[in-house]
């Protein structure tokens, strides 16, 4: 029995842990837009993630970077630009992704009766 509980706290904590670093309105659609096209540079990642605003964006992807699911690329240009990618550790979260997307897919037809 004492593994069981054991077994179940852990997977508890696992869960906050997960739903923690990918919690928030914005974290998914940086994610899935960099998982489309990568690298992107900061106003690109602006102009594809709708109703973001650039201190939110940026305060998004210090979190990401800090969590190794993005990196930050410094490019030696004039001026100097900064781009954003996924890192191999990021692509564990595609299977979560997808299935949050089918789920969202599913429930709306249900809600809507389709």
């Amino acid at each position: 029995m004492g593994i069981e509980i054991n077994a179940c706290e852990e997977s508890r904590m696992a869960m906050r842990d997960a739903v923690g670093l990918l919690s928030g309105k914005w974290k998914f659609s940086i994610l899935m837009e960099l998982a489309t096209i990568s690298p992107l540079r900061f106003k690109d990642l602006q102009e594809a993630v709708v109703g973001i605003s650039p201190k939110v964006l940026s305060n998004e992807l210090y979190n990401l970077e800090q969590n190794l699911l993005i990196t930050r690329t410094v490019n030696n240009t004039k001026p100097v630009t900064v781009s954003y990618s996924l890192t191999k550790y990021a692509y564990e979260t595609q299977p979560v992704l997808l299935a949050l997307i089918k789920f969202g897919i599913n429930h709306g037809r249900k809600v809507r009766g389709k």
